[in-house]
């Protein structure tokens, strides 16, 4: 056979392989053990680490740390991730191998683990770090609709920490034990501490008041954080007038598309996600899947059905509408096209709509004229949205109602 010949099956193999999530994630993480010659790993964290929640409150806690020294920063903040593709996300967080050492959530404040953790997540930038596995990491696919993904994993006897100097504004935060997290979280945030950056703060039990730190698995902070930074916004949005005509944002990206409606009224919020099959979140099904979550102007009482997405979305909603000094019902909408092989974190979702609201909206006349662009722009039908939205559906028969009256 013609070198040219295998040369070209070989990058059909590597295209088809980006096609397939357990393909995508099995292949980069194969590069990354490639690396390793041992249990032992070498590099900078960027930093980052990650706390676990299965077995609650004895969890695995540990370091994610890469085979390579330098600025590994942009590991760990997908505030920077806008633009990437799905293939270079997952290259990029398969390099980050997590070393697993289980822990009592309350023991954050004890042990010398633990304490090196927390003096990690402190750290104002990328910092050495040595993991002593029990076993060179094996080769493992899993996935996590709200974390970021990362790389193979193996337990952890120890783990060493070079030096690293602290964020200030985290740090002062740390230092003051009669805070309350959720005062801690919203200083830091309007200290323009990145979101990624609190959400890890709060994992690794450096915020709240003495008595009550502790370990917060990595999927509930970054939902905690969003939730509470959602609200702090809205307390001020529901105090404006409301926004005087209808806008409506549009942006694609990772074969999302997102169409983010605006309304002038007070402020009701809704996240509709349409997820075609053979997407993340709707494998087996053959027709289109879709979700929604809604909160009137009180706010919800029960957890959102769609997840963590939901805060995420919600917050960067709020920042546009606290920065425009307005208020407005927003109902996003969401396409997941078979492009979106794999999930990749909730910060797809708040970077991504935080990016949209960027964009120049259209400015229309009524929500029938927005309700058409949408059409234009979207593959669901405005009937699907609509039969879909609580949001939409008061707002048309409201609509109705003052036409009739």
């Amino acid at each position: 056979m013609a070198a040219e010949t295998i040369a070209i099956r070989r990058t059909n193999l590597v295209y088809q392989n980006m096609q397939n999530p357990y393909m995508l994630k099995a292949y980069y993480n194969f590069k990354t053990l490639e690396k390793l010659q041992s249990n032992e790993v070498y590099g900078s964290s960027p930093p980052d680490i990650f706390v676990g929640r299965h077995g609650y409150p004895h969890v695995y806690v540990g370091p994610l740390v890469p085979p390579q020294f330098g600025d590994t920063s942009i590991m760990s903040e997908p505030e920077r991730w806008i633009g990437m593709s799905i293939p270079k996300i997952v290259e990029m967080r398969s390099m980050l191998i997590r070393g697993m050492y289980r822990t009592k959530v309350t023991n954050a404040d004890n042990g010398r683990i633990e304490e090196m953790l927390k003096e990690l997540a402190l750290a104002d930038n990328y910092g050495g770090v040595e993991e002593k596995l029990f076993h060179r990491p094996k080769l493992g696919v899993s996935f996590d609709e709200n974390s970021q993904p990362y790389g193979p994993s193996a337990k952890m006897i120890d783990m060493s920490l070079g030096n690293v100097k602290a964020n200030q504004q985290i740090e002062k935060a740390y230092s003051d034990t009669a805070l309350p997290a959720k005062d801690a979280i919203i200083e830091l945030y309007e200290r323009g501490i990145m979101v990624s950056k609190i959400q890890k703060s709060l994992s690794a039990g450096i915020l709240g008041t003495s008595k009550r730190r502790k370990f917060v698995p990595t999927r509930w902070s970054i939902t905690a954080v969003d939730d509470t930074l959602g609200k702090h916004r809205l307390k001020e949005v529901k105090q404006y007038e409301a926004i005087e005509s209808v806008k409506v944002y549009y942006s694609e990206a990772l074969d999302n598309r997102w169409a983010i409606v605006m309304l002038p009224g007070s402020w009701e919020y809704e996240l509709v996600e349409a997820w075609y099959p053979n997407t993340t979140w709707n494998k087996e099904n053959p027709d289109i899947a879709i979700y929604s979550s809604y909160e009137p102007f009180e706010g919800r009482t029960k957890y959102a059905e769609i997840g963590g997405c939901y805060y995420a979305a919600r917050l960067a909603s709020s920042e546009l509408l606290d920065k425009v000094k307005g208020q407005a019902k927003v109902v996003i909408l969401r396409e997941a096209h078979p492009g979106y092989i794999m999930p990749v974190g909730v910060w797809n979702v708040r970077e991504h709509v935080r990016a949209t609201l960027k964009t120049e909206p259209v400015s229309l006349e009524n929500l029938h004229q927005a309700l058409m662009f949408v059409s234009a722009k979207m593959d669901i039908p405005v009937s699907s949205w609509i039969k879909n939205s609580t949001l939409l559906r008061r707002a048309l028969f409201q609509k109705s109602l003052l036409a009739n009256g």
